[in-house]
């Protein structure tokens, strides 16, 4: 079935009283209104799920902006939100699943497997005409038993030497790979050999995915041919998950980079390099 599951199928479960458990993580970059945008409108039922707070621990320099949480934290959290052991899992926002994806690959890399990005997010749920609800959803907590990587992913010393034998994908705006801004970390650039491949190019205008046969085209137009390992990374580990999501939509395993450049560019002894190629 893959990452994703459309308004279409998710209004059949619900419309049908199948058990389904919605998270809503609305998080972008500079924005901290998420819970209060949650408050206004969300899925009805939707249990809102704080990035920040329960999606990350507390920032660290050596360990980046958005670190893992550890797995009993994080099963803590699923529990709060009324995830047992079974359920099916849909995770959505506001922002064609660039935060979403971040919970999507946190179950799966605990072993949960029956967790989905709603294409399209909360935007397709409203452009279908579908009720949306106001104010706040506590959940009845959950059993769920989760463990830890079941995701391939990989931490700064693999990063520093994947690019040798396989294909560093930067998930970040083109102008923070090239390093002509950067608005949150120490230093601006990109891990050598890093090829730049913006997130926000895995989506239409809509924010829904692009088709698997156009992921896997762009795929290939940036050396990953399915023979070499392939890595992401982004600004702290968010974004870098919805390309992995979409990896996995062209048929492509991809390990995440967590600490991702937040991490990186805070060590000094780490080089960086600007400009529009990889080295």
């Amino acid at each position: 079935m893959g990452p994703l599951l459309d308004v279409a199928a998710l209004d059949a479960r619900m419309k049908a009283g199948q058990r389904t458990v919605l998270l809503d993580v609305r998080w972008q970059l500079g924005d901290p209104h998420g819970r209060e945008h949650y408050l206004e409108e969300h899925l009805p039922g939707a249990v809102f799920v704080d990035l920040a707070t329960e999606l990350a621990a507390p920032a660290q320099p050596e360990h980046g902006r958005h670190p893992l949480p550890t797995a009993e934290q994080f099963q803590a959290s699923a529990r709060r939100w009324g995830i047992c052991d079974g359920d099916i899992v849909v995770a959505y926002d506001d922002s064609g699943n660039l935060a979403a994806a971040r919970v999507w690959w946190m179950l799966r890399n605990a072993g949960f497997p029956g967790v989905y990005l709603l294409d399209g997010g909360l935007a397709a749920w409203r452009g279908a005409g579908l009720p949306v609800q106001r104010g706040n959803v506590e959940a009845r907590p959950g059993n769920v038993t989760l463990g830890d990587g079941a995701m391939p992913a990989i931490d700064a010393a693999t990063a520093g030497s994947w690019a040798g034998t396989g294909v560093l994908l930067d998930a970040r705006a083109g102008e923070r790979y090239r390093g002509e801004f950067e608005p949150v970390d120490p230093r601006a650039g990109h891990i050598p050999g890093a090829v730049s491949a913006p997130t926000t190019e895995n989506v239409d205008a809509s924010g829904r995915f692009l088709p698997a046969d156009e992921l896997r085209r762009r795929f290939t137009t940036l050396g990953i041919s399915g023979d070499a390992p392939v890595a992401v990374y982004c600004g702290s580990g968010v974004t870098a998950a919805h390309e992995v999501a979409a990896l996995e939509m062209a048929g492509i395993a991809a390990a995440l980079y967590p600490g991702s450049f937040s991490e990186w560019s805070n060590n000094p002894s780490l080089p960086v390099v600007t400009g529009s190629e990889p080295r």
